[in-house]
């Protein structure tokens, strides 16, 4: 539709005002065209008729909407032009307190004159990454732009900051580069970053004063190249400086300073370092006094000057260098200070006494004479001679000031070349950010030279933004498809021509300075008579010395007067050549001459001419204006090079007030720094333009119900729009975009509100009906009622007659006594049940009260039993300790006893030393018998026939065994039969624990019996060695009594092993764990068959049943056959340990005897031998009687080995015991097993001595044989004697050695008998109680009964490994570990779990080199994981439980009191014993709190991105809130179009896997909480934060969403289990509050009190900031009014404490805490994974 078509009634309009630049009316009639007046209404109810013109009206400005003021960029206004921006502005900056507004590609920044907390380092992460158009306009979100377009394009970019002077240009430069160095952190040490925010502190106090119009302007052009590398971090910086303000150095207008750093050394004056340079007060100073102000307010130079001095440190500048700048510096100021006197009229001079002169020289190392003559001299070259002539004074001065600035400038320009050298770091510079910080276009009452060039660079500036404009518009055109279209924008290309060009101000001004005799005033004829036909130059009507330029901004007259002067910045050369001869360096490398083709200096070197001196060098006559020129051109190229980005800065008040606004002067900055230009390209076309989403989401509410239904929403809005605005002229169609003419919106919304306010209109009219309707059917209700009542009541009184009332009064009477009777009786029934009810009531309490009375006493009764029972049981283990300390102390007796045997022993030897002797003597003897040998020759043969009858009687006797052996073995095949299946079973379960408790017990019988029996046979043998030596020949006479002595022996040895078997009963009565035994005598039976098969043999062949019987299951199979040789059906096997010790006893008595008889004469050998034979006839009788009783013996053991195997069978619990008998065993083996070792080693040997004492008699029998070897047999006789000696000796070393070793072991058995006999009486009651069991069980149970399962083995809890394979125990279990591979069959922790099992093991062996190994390669391991995975979260969870679980176990076991109390006994069983790993629990710690920071970190980094667009952006409500335009900065212009689009949902959906992660890796539950508030925390965080930073967030429908959202939240907690101990929802209050004050109302003093009252979570700083960014969506809701917000900053003055930071810091860690949970898990029922390739290690 046309634009006049839009003014009608209720629209708002802009008309020009002469105070406010304009004011809003509204119109009170439509327009018609043709009339020539135009009917208003000012805001304060004034109307007025604005005249039009009727032959061209020109129609005021329409205003925007209030739904769209206010917005982010300007360019989303529907209507573009200049009220509509100034009162955008305007709103923003004085109502909602936003100093950044975006226009186009312009960030305009408001000075607030206020401190704000709006660029803390919160604020910069928060931008961060972000796209320009996602959050509220920053200087920030600029150079985030810039950032990410340089490392996406890879192409350079500049950030061009311009404004008027106290506009704020420095400091958003310098917020700038400080961004830049916050997101670009090198990690380096060169700290790059800091040195270029350094370096704004030096060129601050060097370059910058105080003006009329800002306490801190920079009087300077300065654009700053910040460097970056391929990784883009900052690698350095360069500094390129523009048109330094060097007249300020000398002179000052009224109420302005000098540069900073003057004031700065005044006022440090004082301090040491500044003593030599004599400085005085500020005042004292003429160049620093011109002002008269030498103070700021709120600023304080002294603090100001070491923050200098400090950034020149951190510059890396040496501190003499700085001594050298602060006393050129100083020089200036004495220079200004020297007084030139007149000397008559053309004369001056200067005092040599002068002070300040002296000074002067003095610092700076030059003549005072050279300095002095040519101040007030001048020298002219003639043709024929020179000439010197005197100056005025007026012409001295002048030479002192311009020395004095050419000097401030030369030390200028060396600061920043020396800070250009300091911020170059080595490195490539792959690109760069340009920041440009120079002066605004400047118009003051008088303009002279300084002002020309600075709107001459403005002017150049502005023609580079236009047509980058220009490009951005046609770009945009181009990239939507839409036909584009010339726009005429102006062009300032003339202005820049009448500058610059051929002819131009600049050329002529040049001209002129090249004349030594040129003026001002001939310089500005020129300008008249050229350029007077120009029409952009003007000359004054009332002046001559003036000129007037039409700059793109405004008209600006120049004053010609200075012009050639500053131009040409004339120094004379005799000065200069002093200067040279400087014996400062500092001060003679300024005036130094410059080569040919370099770079011209600041100041003019000029030269009289004379004949024969070669020219002056071109660069000396390089004027200002041409040196300015060509910096500007390489600026423009600098420019056009890279990206430009525009931020320009505006004055808001000449008055410095925060947060006043002065619409004239704001409206002329605006018009001066291009952004009404922006605004004026931008209406030329389609100012407005919406995405198709945001067109529909906006206007579905105009869409029929038929366009609703089309599934393409681009077709709805095509149809749509032509249906609503019927010229296409007025919008064009793009590919993502609808382009809208200017007012088109506003028409639209105009349309919008109309169907509003008609459905308003409609609800209205039905709810108003609805309620009419409801009263009135109240009312008639109500009349209905009323009329009923009154006609009854008239009714009444026509038909009622006095006999009716006297009856009706008699029937009241009668009622009321009828009623009181029955009241009465209801009384009394209702009393009489109350008084049964009470009777049966106390009686029950009284029947309760008893019985308790009678549990009370039963209770005593049972505590009676209870406490005797627990005295009885106190007093039986206080008996069981005596017992313990009577048996330590009978193993004390027992010691002693064995020392004093020692003694015993030492002096046996002494006596065996005398039978050595006696020995020598009765070989004598054998010598002397030798001849005696002949005469027993006829006693030979009478001897040989006894001993053929006595082998012919062995022969029967043998015959007659061999029957009975074969009766024997078919009896024994019976027995064997009827227990084969029972022996079979029972050898299956208890051949392990048979075998163990045998060798328990035999070790521990065989160390006590042993020791004794060694003593007592030695001391026996060697005293019957004595009496045989010495009764050799008596014996042979009484061979019928040792005959008879054998026989005892013999039936002795039957006794012996009568009692063995009674001691045998014994055990199996007294210790169950014998009843395993009884299969051992099975086997014994066995063996005593055998054993009758070897009595019919030689009497070696007892010797071997016996050696058999004691080393069976003893010594390897090698030994045992070679010991079988002789007979291998001999073969015994030991039946019990008894049998055993007293088979060994009877064998070496047996051996020793023999050893005894052999040192007799051949006769006694002979004799002896004979002795024998019929000595084992006789002990094969009585062995044949043993047998018998054997077999009675064993019949009965058989039926009680079935009797207790059937009982094993049917008792389960049976299998309890065993297991702990087993592990008991084990236990005991393990203390035995060093015993066993050594008396193995000496029951071999004293094998072999048998086995030798066996050959020995086979070569004895031999010589019997074969008389004719009795020589040979006498040597063989001599040598066995003396390897008896040698037997002898052999034994007294191990006597030695038991003796030793026994009395070790006696001390440590003495503690462990104690615990053994503690259990051992255990054990009795436990077994009795079982024996109990058995009987009753017997009758229910006795046959058929399934053999018992196997008993599993006993596990410690503890891994086996060797130290070679800790690498590969490392590279299994931590390195090659993946958490979606073989763990996720595993048990939870079970890779900390088996990495304990080792660390215990190694603790059990006692290896401390072991265990440190194994604990800093698991430490090394996780170490390198985490490191190489840092990104990998399912890896991190991991082992962050693993690591947590291994921390736990290292307390657990540990063997500390606090960490047992929850722990099992066999846990407690298991504690390590011998190292105490507190330290690396403390690394275990730390290594966990990394990961745990890690995992943290991993979760945030994927979260961040999903956060806002979830909790934010995505309308979890469907339909409730309306998108409105976001102008140039769309959200899509700076993003990728395949961006994932994240909604609560997806966020939900990433927490649960979080959790389900965490839980699949068995983390604990404490743990878990604590991850997920960390999480929730950084949610609230970034979700608020993103709130405070996005204006178009803060609205009452958002505040729903977000209320919403934050009930998933809940709800999924509570899904999960976490609201209890997480405290997760408390890190979300803030955000909750600031969703209830996005929706409470905000208009009342109550409304205040409660926003106070509620919002306790946030600070004052958030609120204020909530409230100033509440944006309405809709024209129904109201703004937040200024009022309100200072009323509730008001009252939240009063609060206490609180930050006063905006941000919340989302990089905020809770502390982690880890809390000690103990585990269940049994170590020693874990089994290894096979998937782990763990075969190396061993379960112990």
């Amino acid at each position: 539709m046309a634009l006049s078509e839009l003014y009608t009634k209720y629209n708002r309009v802009w008309i020009p005002d002469e105070e406010h630049v304009w004011k809003s009316a509204e119109i009170l009639r439509d327009f018609k065209p043709g009339d020539e007046t135009l009917q208003l209404q000012l805001e304060d109810g004034t109307e007025m008729l604005y005249s039009l013109d009727t032959s061209s009206p020109q129609l005021p400005h329409l205003r925007n909407p209030d739904i769209l003021v206010g917005e982010n960029d300007l360019t989303a206004l529907s209507y573009l032009h200049e009220p509509a921006v100034l009162h955008n502005l305007k709103v923003r900056f004085v109502e909602s307190k936003i100093i950044y507004t975006y226009c186009g590609i312009i960030l305009v920044a408001v000075n607030p004159y206020k401190q704000l907390h709006i660029y803390g380092d919160a604020v910069i992460h928060a931008y961060s990454g972000q796209n320009m158009g996602d959050m509220d306009p920053h200087i920030f979100a600029v150079a985030e732009e810039a950032y990410k377009q340089m490392a996406r394009n890879n192409k350079n970019q500049s950030i061009i900051v311009s404004g008027e002077s106290g506009a704020g240009k420095t400091v958003s430069a310098r917020y700038a580069m400080r961004y830049f160095a916050m997101v670009s952190k090198s990690g380096s040490k060169t700290h790059v970053e800091d040195k270029v925010l350094a370096s704004n502190p030096i060129t601050e106090a060097i370059g910058n004063a105080k003006t009329t119009r800002n306490d801190n302007s920079s009087r300077f052009g300065k654009y700053t190249e910040i460097s970056f590398d391929k990784r883009y971090q900052i690698i350095g910086a360069n500094m390129r400086t523009y048109l330094l303000e060097k007249s300020r150095v000398v002179s000052q207008s009224e109420s302005e300073r000098n540069y900073h750093i003057f004031y700065q050394m005044c006022a440090c004056a004082d301090q040491p370092e500044f003593k030599s340079l004599r400085l005085l007060r500020a005042d004292e100073f003429r160049y620093t006094s011109m002002g008269g102000e030498t103070g700021i307010e709120g600023v304080d130079d002294r603090k100001d000057m070491e923050e200098t001095r400090r950034t020149f440190s951190l510059l890396g500048l040496s501190e003499d260098f700085q001594a050298d700048v602060f006393k050129v510096l100083a020089g200036i100021l004495h220079l200004g200070n020297v007084e030139i006197r007149n000397v008559g009229s053309d004369r001056s001079s200067i005092s040599s006494s002068d002070p300040h002169m002296a000074a002067f020289c003095d610092l700076l190392g030059v003549s005072p004479d050279g300095v002095t003559r040519w101040l007030c001299h001048r020298r002219f070259v003639m043709v024929a001679e020179t000439v010197v002539k005197p100056v005025t004074s007026k012409r001295a001065v002048n030479a002192r000031d311009a020395l004095a600035k050419q000097i401030y400038a030369h030390l200028f320009d060396c600061v920043i070349h020396k800070i250009n050298a300091a911020l170059q770091v080595p490195g490539k510079q792959h690109s760069f950010i340009g920041v440009l910080d120079i002066y605004g276009f400047e118009t003051f009452d008088v303009n002279s030279f300084e002002q020309f060039c600075i709107n001459y660079a403005n002017e150049k500036l502005q023609q580079q933004f236009n047509l980058h404009v220009f490009k951005l518009e046609q770009e945009e055109y181009m990239k939507e498809d839409i036909p584009w279209t010339l726009i005429d924008f102006y062009d300032n290309q003339p202005v820049i021509d009448l500058i610059e060009a051929k002819m131009g101000i600049l050329d002529l001004l040049d001209e002129e300075c090249l004349f030594p005799q040129g003026t001002d005033q001939n310089w500005i004829q020129k300008l008249y008579n050229y350029l007077v036909d120009n029409p952009l130059f003007e000359k004054p009507r009332m002046s001559n010395e003036a000129f007037i330029i039409q700059h793109f901004a405004d008209k600006v007259e120049y004053q010609c007067w200075g012009f050639l002067e500053k131009n040409r910045d004339t120094l004379y050369e005799e000065l200069i050549d002093t200067m040279r001869t400087s014996k400062f360096p500092l001060l003679a490398n300024f005036f130094l001459e410059e080569e040919p083709g370099g770079v011209g200096s600041k100041g003019i070197k000029v030269r009289p001419a004379r004949p024969g001196v070669k020219p002056a060098n071109k660069n000396l006559r390089t004027t200002v204006g041409e040196k300015f020129r060509s910096s500007l051109y390489l600026l423009m190229e600098t420019l056009n090079a890279t990206t430009p980005h525009y931020v320009r800065c505006i004055k808001p008040n000449e008055e410095k007030m925060p947060f006043e606004y002065d619409s004239k002067r704001v409206v002329q900055q605006l018009r001066a720094c291009g952004v009404l230009e922006t605004i004026h390209i931008s209406a030329q076309s389609y100012p407005s333009r919406w995405t198709y989403i945001e067109f529909y989401s906006r206007y579905s509410i105009l869409m029929s119900q038929q366009e609703l239904l089309l599934t393409d929403k681009k077709q709805t809005c095509r149809t749509v729009l032509q249906r609503l605005i019927q010229d296409s002229n007025q919008y064009k169609f793009g590919r993502t975009k609808i382009f809208f003419r200017a007012g088109q919106v506003a028409y639209l919304e105009k349309l919008r509100l109309d169907r509003l306010r008609g459905a308003c209109v409609t609800i209205q009219k039905h709810v108003r009906g609805w309620s009419h309707r409801r009263t009135f059917l109240r009312m008639r209700e109500a009349a209905v009622v009323l009329q009923q009542y009154v006609r009854g009541q008239r009714r009444i009184r026509k038909s009622v007659t006095a006999a009716a009332l006297k009856q009706g009064w008699a029937a009241v009477v009668i009622q009321r006594y009828w009623r009181g009777y029955l009241t009465r009786q209801i009384y009394r029934t209702v009393r009489s049940s109350s008084i049964i009810i009470q009777a049966f009531t106390r009686g029950w309490i009284a029947r309760k009260r008893y019985k308790k009375m009678v549990e009370v006493q039963k209770a005593l009764i049972l505590q009676k039993y209870a406490r005797a029972w627990l005295a009885r049981r106190r007093f039986q283990t206080l008996r069981r300790l005596v017992h313990n300390v009577q048996l330590s102390y009978r193993c004390q007796q027992l010691r002693k006893k064995l020392e004093d045997q020692g003694k015993e022993n030492r002096g046996l030897l002494e006596r065996l030393t005398g039978l050595a002797g006696a020995h020598a003597q009765g070989l004598d003897k054998l010598h002397s018998l030798e001849a005696q040998l002949g005469k027993s020759a006829t006693e030979k043969a009478s001897l040989e026939e006894r001993e053929k009858k006595s082998k012919e009687d062995a022969t029967k006797t043998i015959a007659q065994l061999q029957q009975e052996k074969d009766r024997f073995i078919v009896e024994k095949q019976d027995l064997e039969k009827k227990l084969a299946d029972t022996a079979i079973e029972m050898k299956d379960s208890f051949d392990q624990i048979k075998t163990t408790l045998r060798e328990d017990l035999e070790r521990e019988e065989r160390l006590r019996k042993i020791a004794e029996n060694n003593l007592d046979l030695q001391k026996e043998d060697h005293e019957k060695e004595v009496e045989v030596l010495r009764e050799e020949n008596r014996r042979l006479k009484e061979e019928r009594v040792r005959l008879q002595r054998q026989t005892e022996e013999g039936a002795q040895v039957n006794t012996d092993l009568q009692d063995q078997v009674i001691q045998l009963t014994k055990h199996v009565k007294v210790i169950p764990e014998l009843r395993k035994d009884l299969h051992n005598l099975q086997t014994q039976r066995d063996d005593l068959d055998r054993r009758m098969k070897g009595q019919s043999e030689e009497a070696i062949a007892k010797m071997s049943v016996i050696t058999r019987q004691l080393l069976g299951g003893m010594m390897e199979d090698e030994v045992i056959s070679r010991l079988a040789s002789d007979g291998p059906d001999q073969m015994y096997e030991a039946g019990d340990l008894l049998t055993a010790f007293d088979g060994l006893q009877k064998a070496t008595r047996v051996l020793e005897r023999k050893q005894k008889e052999q040192k007799d004469v051949s006769d006694s050998q002979i004799e002896g031998l004979t002795f024998k034979v019929e000595h084992l006839q006789n002990e094969n009788n009585q062995l044949q009687k043993l047998f018998q009783e054997k077999m009675s013996v064993n019949d009965s053991i058989g039926q009680e080995v079935s009797r207790l195997n059937q009982e094993n069978m049917v008792i389960p619990e049976l299998k309890q015991t065993v297991s702990e008998l087993q592990r008991h065993k084990q236990e005991l083996e393990d203390r035995l097993e060093e015993q066993a070792r050594g008396m193995t080693e000496k029951i071999e040997e004293m094998s072999k001595k048998l086995e030798m004492n066996v050959e020995e008699e086979a070569s004895q029998r031999r010589l019997l044989e074969q008389h004719e070897q009795v020589e040979r047999e006498k040597e063989e006789v001599e040598r066995r004697v003396e390897e008896l000696e040698e037997v002898l000796r052999r034994q007294k070393n191990a006597e030695v050695e038991a003796k030793a070793r026994f009395s070790q072991e006696t001390s440590r058995l003495t503690a462990e008998n104690m615990d053994f006999e503690e259990q051992l009486d255990m054990k009795e009651r436990l077994i009795r109680k079982l024996q109990n069991k058995i009987k009753s069980l017997q009758t229910s149970e006795k046959a058929n009964q399934t053999p018992a399962p196997t008993i599993p083995k006993e596990y410690l809890g503890m891994l086996e490994y060797k130290r070679e394979d800790e690498p590969k125990l490392i590279q299994y279990i931590i390195l090659d570990l993946k958490p979606r591979g073989v763990v996720v069959n595993m048990i939870p922790n079970m890779a900390a779990q088996l990495l304990f099992m080792c660390v215990r093991h190694a603790d059990y062996l006692n290896d401390g080199a072991k265990l440190k190994s194994l604990m800093n390669a698991i430490i090394s391991g996780v170490k390198k994981v985490i490191t190489d995975h840092q990104a990998d979260f399912e890896l991190l969870s991991f082992w962050l439980s693993n690591m947590y679980h291994m921390l736990n176990c290292l307390k657990q076991y540990s063997g500390e009191e606090e960490f047992m109390k929850q722990n099992s006994p066999r846990q407690n069983k298991n504690c390590l014993q011998n190292f105490d790993l507190s330290e690396h629990r403390q690394i275990f710690s730390d290594l966990a709190i990394r990961i745990y920071h890690q995992f943290i970190s991993v979760m945030e980094k994927t979260l961040v991105p999903m956060i806002v667009p979830g909790m934010l952006e995505h309308e979890s409500l469907q339909g409730i809130s309306s998108m409105k335009p976001t102008g140039f900065r769309k959200r899509s212009n700076s993003i990728y179009e395949d961006q994932e689009i994240y909604t609560i949902s997806s966020l939900l959906q990433q927490l649960s896997l979080y959790h389900i992660t965490m839980s699949q890796h068995g983390m604990e539950e404490g743990l878990v909480r604590q991850a997920v508030k960390q999480t929730f925390f950084l949610v609230g965080a970034a979700t608020l934060n993103n709130i405070l930073l996005r204006k178009d967030m803060c609205s009452c429908r958002k505040g729903m969403q977000i209320r919403c959202n934050i009930s998933y939240l809940e709800e999924w907690l509570k899904e999960k289990d976490l609201v209890q101990g997480t405290s997760a929802m408390e890190t979300l209050k803030p955000l909750c509050q600031a969703a209830w004050l996005l929706q409470v109302n905000k208009t009342t003093d109550d409304d205040a009190k409660e926003i106070v009252e509620q919002c306790s979570e946030l600070n004052t700083v958030q609120i204020v900031k909530i409230l100033n960014s509440y944006t309405p969506i809709d024209d129904f809701e109201k703004r937040v009014a200024p009022s309100f917000v200072r009323k509730v900053q008001g009252l939240l003055q009063d609060r206490e404490g609180g930050s006063s930071q905006l941000m919340l810091d989302t990089q905020y860690r809770f502390q982690v805490t880890f809390p000690f949970t103990p585990s269940s898990q049994a170590l020693e029922l874990l089994q290894l994974p096979s998937s782990l390739r763990l075969g190396f290690l061993t379960r112990i």
